[in-house]
C-alpha cells in the first residue's frame, strides 16, 4: 500500500486527524458557486457531465416519461461528489420540490452508475436553498466544500480503488432496457459486422431502407444469446427509418412494457384503445425480448390481434428474442407460427477478428489507447458477450484513471481476473487440428492424410484456416503439419474458407464453435 497516493487528484483534502476513520463532510448548498471551481470538486467537469448523463439515462427507466421530461430532462445537473454525498441542482425551487419526491429513484440510478450508495442532495439555482441533510458525524456542522475534512485509518489498497471503477462499467453492463427511448448513438455505422452477424445486419439494413410490404422482409425475427447486438440493431433500424422515412411512426418497446401497457388499459376498460394504437397509429413495431410474453395468455391474445392487423395492413414488424420461435416454451403455436412468417435469422458469438474490431471501435469511442497485445488478450478470453467485451475496456479505463496507471497486460489480468502467464495454454497447430477433428468427428490422422473426400477436405481447410488465423503459424509450418503440403495448398485452403465464411452462416457457426473450444 503506497503512502503517496495522489488524493488531491480526486478530492480537495482538508486537515487530517489521526486515529479516526470517520469522513466528516457535507455539502453546503448555499455555496454552490464554489463547486464551479475545478479545484473544489472530486471530478473534472467533463466527468461530472458524463456521470450526470448516465444517471439521467437510468432515470428514464425509473420514473414516468412525462415526469422525466418535465422535471429531469435538461433540468437535473450533477454539481459535486464527495465520499458520502452527491449534490444535484435544478433550475427552480418548484422543480426542486417535485424532484425531491424521486430521491430514491435518483439514488438508485446513481448506485447503478457508480456502484455505491450516496446521500442525495438537491438544490435550486434560483434560491440556493439550504438542503436538510444528515451529517456522518452528529456534531459536524454544515461546511463548505473547501472546509471538508476527512481522515483514513488505512491508505486505500488497489482493491479499494478498483471498487470505485464500477461507475461506467455497471452502467455499461446494465443498459437502459425500457424499450421506449431510441438510443441515437446506436447506428449501423458503429455496428461491427463479422461472419457471425452479417446476415442479421444485412436484413435489418434492408428493412430500414424499405420497411413494410414494399420491402423484402415485412416481418423480421432476430435471435441470439444476450449481449450480441440484437438491441443495437433495433435502435439502428429505428434511427435509419427516422432519417429515411420521417413520415413513418416507429414504436420500439420491450415485451414487458407492451404487456404492462395492455394491463393498464385493460384495467381502465380501454383495451380497444390499446389495439387501435398499434394497428392504426404505428407504422413500424419493434418488440425486444418477445420471449417474455411466454405464459402470458391474455397478452398473447392481444399480441395475436395486433400482429394480424398490422401484417394485413402491410406494416413493418421486427422482433428479437434469445431463442428461435420454435424453442420458446409457454407461447401458443399460433404465435410461434406468426413469428416465423417472415425472415428468421440468428447472431452467433463473434469470431476473434470481429472481437478485436469491436474493441478497437470501443477504444476510439472512449478516447482510450490500448496496445494490440492487450486487445488481443482481451479478445481471446471474452468470447461470447459483446457487452462484456466492451465493458472490459470501460472498466480498464476507469481503473487506469482512478489509480493513475498505464493499461498493461498485468493490470488487465488482475482486473479482468485472467490467469497468469504460467497458467496460460499456448495454442498450437496441433491444438487446432485436434479441436477441428473432434468437432467434425474425423480422426486426426485423416486430416494429415492425402484423403480428398469432401468431408475430410472441408475439415482440413478449416483447420488450416484456423491455424493461420488463431496460431498465426507460417504457411510452411501448416503445410508440413498437414501431410507435407506446399505453401500454395495452404494459401488456397485459407483463402477458400475466408471467402466462404462471409456468405455461409453454417460455416461461420462451425468455425466459431471450434475457436471457442480452443
Amino acid at each position: 500500500m503506497a503512502n503517496d497516493f495522489p488524493f488531491d487528484h480526486f478530492l480537495k483534502v482538508g486537515n487530517k486527524t489521526s486515529n479516526s476513520s470517520s469522513f466528516n463532510s457535507t455539502f453546503n448548498p448555499n455555496l454552490t458557486s464554489n463547486f464551479d471551481q475545478k479545484d473544489d470538486q472530486a471530478f473534472p467537469d467533463e466527468e461530472l457531465s458524463t456521470i450526470n448523463q448516465e444517471v439521467l439515462n437510468h432515470l428514464k427507466t425509473l420514473v414516468p416519461e412525462l415526469k422525466y421530461k418535465t422535471y429531469f430532462e435538461n433540468n437535473l445537473e450533477l454539481k459535486a461528489i464527495n465520499e458520502a454525498s452527491v449534490l444535484f441542482t435544478v433550475k427552480t425551487s418548484f422543480i426542486k420540490k417535485s424532484v425531491e419526491i424521486f430521491k430514491d429513484e435518483i439514488a438508485k440510478a446513481l448506485e447503478n452508475v457508480l456502484g455505491i450508495q450516496f446521500e442525495i442532495l438537491i438544490d435550486s439555482k434560483d434560491q440556493q436553498e439550504t438542503v436538510p441533510q444528515q451529517s456522518l458525524s452528529a456534531s459536524s456542522p454544515n461546511k463548505s466544500f473547501n472546509d471538508v475534512k476527512f481522515t483514513l485509518a488505512l491508505t486505500p489498497t488497489r482493491d479499494d480503488l478498483a471498487a470505485k471503477a464500477q461507475a461506467q462499467y455497471i452502467e455499461h453492463m446494465n443498459p437502459n432496457n425500457s424499450g421506449i427511448i431510441i438510443d441515437r448513438s446506436k447506428t449501423f455505422d458503429n455496428f461491427i459486422v463479422g461472419p457471425t452477424n452479417n446476415m442479421a445486419q444485412a436484413a435489418a439494413k434492408a428493412v430500414a431502407q424499405t420497411p413494410g410490404k414494399n420491402g423484402k422482409y415485412p416481418s423480421l425475427y432476430v435471435h441470439s444469446n444476450s449481449g450480441l447486438g440484437k438491441t443495437h440493431l433495433l435502435h439502428a433500424v429505428a434511427n435509419e427509418i427516422n432519417e429515411r422515412h420521417p413520415n413513418l411512426t416507429v414504436c420500439l418497446i420491450t415485451a414487458r412494457d407492451f404487456m404492462e401497457e395492455m394491463i393498464t388499459l385493460m384495467k381502465n376498460n380501454r383495451i380497444n384503445d390499446f389495439v387501435k394504437k398499434y394497428t392504426e397509429k404505428i407504422d413500424v413495431l419493434m418488440i425486444d425480448d418477445v420471449h417474455e410474453l411466454k405464459n402470458k395468455e391474455a397478452t398473447q391474445d392481444q399480441f395475436f390481434h395486433v400482429f394480424n392487423e398490422m401484417h394485413n395492413k402491410g406494416k413493418q414488424l421486427i422482433f428479437t428474442s434469445d431463442k428461435n420461435p420454435k424453442e420458446i416454451t409457454g407461447i401458443s403455436e399460433r404465435i410461434k407460427s406468426r413469428l416465423q412468417w417472415g425472415l428468421v435469422v440468428d447472431i452467433q458469438p463473434p469470431d476473434l477478428e470481429t472481437r478485436i474490431a469491436i474493441l478497437r471501435r470501443k477504444m476510439e469511442a472512449l478516447d482510450l489507447y490500448v496496445t494490440e497485445d492487450v486487445l488481443t488478450l482481451i479478445a481471446s478470453r471474452i468470447k461470447t458477450n459483446i457487452r462484456e467485451l466492451e465493458g472490459s475496456l470501460v472498466r480498464l479505463k476507469a481503473v487506469s484513471e482512478l489509480m493513475n496507471v498505464e493499461i498493461e497486460v498485468d493490470l488487465v489480468k488482475e482486473q479482468l481476473m485472467l490467469p497468469n502467464s504460467e497458467d496460460e495454454k499456448e495454442i498450437t497447430i496441433e491444438h487446432v487440428a485436434k479441436a477441428t477433428a473432434q468437432y467434425f468427428r474425423i480422426p486426426l490422422a485423416d486430416l494429415k492424410s492425402k484423403g480428398r473426400s469432401q468431408d475430410i477436405t472441408k475439415a482440413r481447410h478449416i483447420a488450416m484456416y484456423l491455424a493461420r488465423k488463431v496460431v498465426n503459424a507460417k504457411q510452411q509450418e501448416i503445410g508440413a503439419f498437414f501431410g507435407g503440403r506446399d505453401h500454395s495448398s495452404v494459401i488456397h485452403a485459407v483463402n477458400t474458407i475466408a471467402e466462404k465464411v462471409k456468405v455461409d452462416p453454417t460455416l461461420s457457426k462451425d468455425i466459431n464453435a471450434i475457436e471457442s473450444n480452443l
